[in-house]
């Protein structure tokens, strides 16, 4: 049978192994988060990073300007937090509005606190396996195949996106790991072909329950990191069924979530899968607590 692999178990393993570390510092580490406009998934997520910094007795301060900053605006914001000594990370939530230089504003983060590990500096520590905060969500991944005593050395693991966020530097971590890597993107011949070689295969394409059987080898580990709103009754029922569970979750709140894979054909034919919600998401807030507070540990004397 399939194993379940457990983001919330993990996330909280994470976070409790945090709070001996945060009590021996100076002083509390402290986060900068900030979220440009009201984009209602981008408050939830902010919420939520802003929650769980309070619950481990880190210092958390939200900066919220309106949807029409201009970009030398934010760069005044990210320099005056790159100047505050008590800010050890800072974080910057995508995405920003379209008058807004992104990549001018991400550069701008100092790298000692891009606890994002989104900043060039970063971006080149991470290829070359220099120390230095990494991208939350890949190395959430990590992590959870390091605590479920998955192997990596020597298999083979096929990423498919290849976003800078995800895809990248998802398959950088699994190379210095030791696992043969193929990145496949929209454009990949035979995607399906490629993605049945993997003993590892990671889904962060962003097309909900793309992946299917087909794209599947049996026994393989299956990490979705898709995160995808279906608002559609027709696709919910495509992919889940008319009488399962996420139908009537749909009735109920008129949205359900769904990966980048198929869900039971994930469970069905792999060794271990992710589910969604529930699998790689929570990571992603535990992974970017480890980055604030080894942020501060850095910075400390």
């Amino acid at each position: 049978m399939s194993q379940v692999l457990d983001g919330k178990r993990v996330r909280d393993e994470i976070l409790e192994e945090l709070k001996p570390r945060i009590a021996r510092l100076a002083r509390k580490p402290g986060l900068a988060v900030v979220l440009v406009g009201n984009n209602p998934a981008s408050e939830v997520y902010v919420a939520s990073k802003v929650k769980t910094c309070r619950e481990l007795g880190m210092v958390s301060e939200k900066f919220t300007p309106p949807n029409t900053i201009t970009t030398d605006e934010l760069l005044q914001i990210v320099a005056d937090l790159n100047a505050r000594p008590e800010i050890d990370g800072i974080l910057v939530q995508m995405p920003l509005p379209k008058q807004v230089d992104t990549q001018r504003v991400l550069d701008a983060v100092a790298p000692e606190k891009d606890v994002d590990g989104f900043h060039p500096t970063n971006v080149g520590n991470l290829s070359i396996g220099r120390p230095g905060p990494r991208p939350c969500t890949p190395s959430g991944v990590m992590e959870l195949l390091k605590r479920y005593k998955i192997p990596v050395t020597g298999k083979h693991a096929v990423i498919v996106g290849r976003s800078d966020i995800v895809g990248k530097p998802m398959a950088m971590l699994l190379l210095h790991a030791h696992a043969t890597v193929t990145i496949c993107h929209s454009r990949t011949a035979d995607l399906a072909g490629e993605c049945r070689r993997a003993d590892i295969l990671v889904g962060a394409i962003g097309k909900p329950a793309m992946l299917t059987r087909e794209h599947m080898k049996p026994g393989a580990v299956m990490i979705d990191v898709g995160i995808n709103r279906l608002d559609k009754r027709e696709d919910v029922v495509r992919i889940f069924g008319e009488k399962t569970e996420k139908a009537a979750a749909f009735d109920k709140r008129g949205s359900v979530l769904v990966g980048d894979m198929q869900p039971y054909d994930a469970a069905e034919i792999s060794s271990a899968w992710t589910p969604v919600p529930g699998g790689v998401g929570p990571l992603t807030i535990a992974m970017l607590m480890v980055n604030t507070v080894e942020s501060a540990e850095r910075r400390q004397p």
